[in-house]
C-alpha cells in the first residue's frame, strides 16, 4: 500500500508541475501575441500616416511651388515654344518578291562562323 501512495504522490507531483509548465508557456504565448499586436497596430497607423503624407507631397499645387522655388523654374510661355514637324515619309513604289529567291537556312557553324566564334 505504501509503494501504491508514494507512486500516486509522485504522479500527482508530476501533473502538477506540468500544469505550472503549461499555465506558464500559456501566459508568455499570450503575451507574445498582445505585443504582436501592438506592433502590428503601430505599423498600420505609421503606414497610414505615410499615405497621408504621400497625398499631400504628391499635390500639383506643392509640386509647382517647389519647381518655382528651389529650381527657379518658369512656366513656358508660347514665345519661347518650339514646334519640329516630322519629316514626310518617303513614298516609294512596294517592292514584289523574287519568286525564285529562296534563301537556304544557314547552318549552326555558318551561324557561329559569322559571328567569329570559334
Amino acid at each position: 500500500m505504501a509503494k501504491l501512495t508514494a507512486l500516486l504522490i509522485g504522479m500527482l507531483l508530476t501533473c502538477s508541475l506540468l500544469l505550472v509548465t503549461s499555465q506558464h508557456r500559456a501566459r508568455k504565448a499570450f503575451i507574445e501575441l498582445e505585443r504582436a499586436q501592438a506592433a502590428a497596430r503601430r505599423h498600420e497607423v505609421e503606414w497610414n500616416r505615410l499615405q497621408f503624407e504621400q497625398t499631400r507631397l504628391a499635390k500639383h499645387s506643392l509640386i509647382d511651388a517647389a519647381a518655382r522655388r528651389d529650381l527657379r523654374m518658369l512656366p513656358v510661355s508660347p514665345e519661347r515654344t518650339i514646334y519640329l514637324g516630322a519629316p514626310a515619309p518617303a513614298v516609294s513604289a512596294p517592292v514584289a518578291p523574287a519568286a525564285s529567291a529562296t534563301v537556304p537556312p544557314a547552318s549552326p557553324a555558318q551561324v557561329a562562323a559569322a559571328r567569329g566564334v570559334n
